[in-house]
């Protein structure tokens, strides 16, 4: 994935990573990920593996396995590449990839966001995308027990 943006940034291509569970699909994670794809060139999004979900929402969650959250990520049109990753934070995947953008949802101000220091050493931009937070995959597990 690193070539990956490398390249693009070198085509003179802008890239923007979304990070998250993805857990439960729905219409508020769309509308996040369509947000950072209007801002960017590239949109690669990385998908917290099964552990660190369950490190970050406890251990009832994640509802669906990891490979099925990532192949539905994965067939979002927006979505130009998608992987799992393991850590409680992006960071070291912002510093492996130096994206253009690192977006997050309107949950977070950009003074809350958890990477900020690492994206302003970096140079990446950090951009609150996405729908006013009024979907939640916590929400919809409430619903259905």
């Amino acid at each position: 994935m690193a070539q990956v943006c490398k390249d693009a940034r070198a085509a003179g291509k802008t890239v923007a990573l979304c990070n998250g569970a993805f857990d439960l699909l729905h219409v508020g994670h769309l509308r996040y990920l369509q947000g950072a794809k209007a801002i960017a060139d590239v949109l690669v999004v990385a998908v917290n593996d099964d552990a660190s979900v369950r490190r970050a929402k406890g251990a009832a969650r994640p509802v669906i396995p990891e490979a099925e959250r990532l192949e539905l990520v994965l067939a979002l049109r927006v979505v130009d590449h998608a992987f799992l990753f393991a850590t409680d934070t992006v960071e070291p995947i912002l510093r492996a990839l130096v994206p253009t953008f690192h977006c997050k949802g309107t949950d977070y101000t950009e003074a809350s966001v958890p990477e900020a220091a690492v994206s302003r050493a970096l140079g990446v931009e950090t951009r609150i995308v996405g729908d006013p937070k009024d979907h939640s995959t916590s929400v919809l597990t409430k619903k259905l027990t």
